[in-house]
């Protein structure tokens, strides 16, 4: 791109001068190659997706089959290590590499589930609340309140110690933990917007409410709920591992990175990759959720736009 300057010791004749960037914006994907962070966080995320997607076919083995001859066999690159089980086995003689793998699958389907299910509750019980006002947005706002009350994770284990673990379960407790959080994002942003000349004037149109919150309301809301999204994706990672770590989650023979960790706690000192390299794979997948993040939330800010493109322009210049 390119502007032109005017030069007086030329006879005011327009130069050309050639200026990188110079657009504010230049679209989500440039802004994400021009970010690092994100930029890497987008990668290892978008790897695990892949990895979990195709679980089954780049798993050595199937990820319960026993074999205790090999048990607590080291990874490749210790003494007594060998490339049949590249991170190894454990105390069953299960291969470390293939259970890793497939444990991607259910911890990634539990955040995204449980993002999808909570996000749209909350998301629909807040854009009711802001729209309506009056004695429904407080009766709305004090059940909210109420739910943000109990401790989440008191209120988890009882319902899972009650109802019984499994993965389904897993997903509509943390959902029922999370809903708030959208409700309350939805409930402000609408609030803000429930007095603007383009919501007035589809009223006056007589559009129907229903049409009115899902055609002019809801897309205000993509870029914060997108970023609180990535946040609590996140989030849900972790408590599903607190969860299969506790055994109120994921149960065998079904696998999770939690699950794993739980079963190689009693390992720990004498085969420490039983729970060091699950652990890892946690705290490598938040990373990358909360790069991601960070990076939305500057891409979607118009303010954070604007300053990002002047600290370009006047690199450029």
């Amino acid at each position: 791109m390119s502007v032109a300057e005017s030069d007086p010791q030329i006879g005011g004749e327009a130069t050309i001068v050639p200026v990188a960037d110079a657009r504010p914006g230049g679209g989500y994907w440039s802004d994400l190659v021009g970010d690092t962070p994100g930029l890497i966080g987008f990668i290892c995320l978008g790897s695990l997706f892949f990895i979990a997607v195709f679980a089954p076919l780049l798993a050595p083995y199937d990820p319960a089959a026993q074999n205790i001859i090999a048990r607590l066999k080291p990874p490749v690159w210790m003494d007594g290590g060998s490339w049949a089980h590249i991170l190894g086995t454990d105390h069953l003689g299960r291969d470390v590499l293939s259970r890793l793998l497939h444990g991607s699958r259910i911890s990634l389907f539990v955040g995204f589930a449980t993002v999808l299910l909570a996000g749209t509750f909350g998301v629909l019980i807040g854009l009711i609340a802001g729209y309506a006002g009056g004695r429904t947005d407080q009766w709305i706002t004090g059940f909210i309140d109420t739910n943000v009350a109990f401790p989440g994770l008191l209120l988890a284990l009882l319902i899972l110690a009650v109802i019984g673990p499994s993965m389904t379960t897993v997903i509509v407790v943390l959902a029922l933990n999370g809903w708030m959080v959208y409700a309350r994002m939805a409930r402000s942003v609408v609030l803000s917007l429930r007095q603007t000349a383009f919501v007035e004037a589809a009223e006056l149109l007589g559009c129907h409410t229903g049409r009115i919150l899902i055609r002019h309301l809801l897309p205000n809301l993509a870029a914060p709920l997108l970023t609180l999204g990535t946040l609590e994706f996140a989030r849900i990672v972790l408590a599903e591992a607190a969860l299969s770590f506790l055994g109120l989650g994921v149960q065998p023979p079904a696998t999770s990175w939690g699950l794993d960790v739980a079963q190689g706690k009693d390992y720990m000192f004498r085969a420490w990759w039983l729970v060091t390299i699950p652990g890892l794979a946690i705290a490598f997948t938040v990373l990358a959720i909360n790069l991601i993040a960070s990076w939305l939330r500057v891409t979607t800010d118009p303010v954070e736009r604007e300053k990002r493109f002047a600290r370009r322009f006047g690199a450029a210049g």
